[in-house]
């Protein structure tokens, strides 16, 4: 009896355990990867790109490589796309490949933002 109460909670914890990584979205879903090069110098840049592009339809995670100066996004391309995300990045403020920020975002930025040009391109010399 014992050995059939302990086999019935292995199946119902291994049953668990799969449903959890459905969940997760390894559910077979295909992702699509896009580097977009940006002007973010410092950690608010970092922290304000991160927190509002993961709400972009179809985005799985973001990451901001600042010695880089790239954002790295992993998105479901059913749902979004390049020109849409990088118009997103504009949006907040900050230069998004050739796409420069926005103007009234980038007033709305930390001072230490405006302060470095975050938004805008990197000075030609």
């Amino acid at each position: 009896m014992k050995s059939i109460l302990s086999f019935a909670l292995l199946l119902s914890a291994l049953a668990t355990s799969a449903q959890d990584g459905h969940e997760k979205g390894s559910g077979g879903k295909e992702l699509a990867h896009l580097d977009i090069h940006t002007s973010t110098v410092c950690d608010m840049c970092e922290k304000t790109i991160e927190e509002n592009l993961i709400y972009e339809k179809g985005v799985k995670k973001v990451n901001v490589d600042l010695a880089k100066s790239e954002i790295h996004v992993e998105y479901d391309p059913k749902k979004n796309t390049p020109e849409a995300l990088r118009t997103a990045v504009s949006k907040l403020g900050y230069m998004a490949d050739e796409v420069p920020g926005d103007e009234a975002a980038f007033k709305k930025l930390p001072l230490c933002c405006q302060k470095e040009g975050c938004g805008k391109p990197a000075a030609k010399p």
